[in-house]
């Protein structure tokens, strides 16, 4: 007899979960893998992390208020996605997020 239950939730589905109940979590979610997009080697978990979000508010309607194609957000949010800058600036809108600048300390 197995003496383990199994869990009633998987971790994707308890992460769209707390993104979805919790704005500033994603907001932090995102900021953080966002600063990832400098390194190219990392910069796909940037996108992930957008894509995570939009399906917790639902891809469906996220690309519906980004003005574009659910299938092309897919592609956009996906690893090797290429989107740009105002694909990028829609899918935030939609998911109640926006992007902003801070001075890169080692730039200085």
């Amino acid at each position: 007899m197995n003496k383990f239950k199994k869990a009633s939730i998987n971790n994707h589905d308890a992460m769209l979960r707390e993104l979805r109940a919790d704005p500033e979590y994603a907001a932090e979610f995102v900021k953080l893998a966002l600063e990832e997009v400098e390194d190219p080697k990392t910069c796909a978990s940037a996108l992930l992390a957008l894509r995570t979000v939009a399906e917790a508010y639902g891809m469906s309607k996220v690309a519906e208020e980004a003005g574009i194609q659910r299938e092309s957000l897919y592609r956009a949010l996906s690893p090797s996605g290429n989107p740009t800058l105002k694909t990028l600036m829609a899918v935030m809108k939609a998911v109640g997020l926006r992007i902003s600048a801070v001075p890169n300390k080692a730039h200085a």
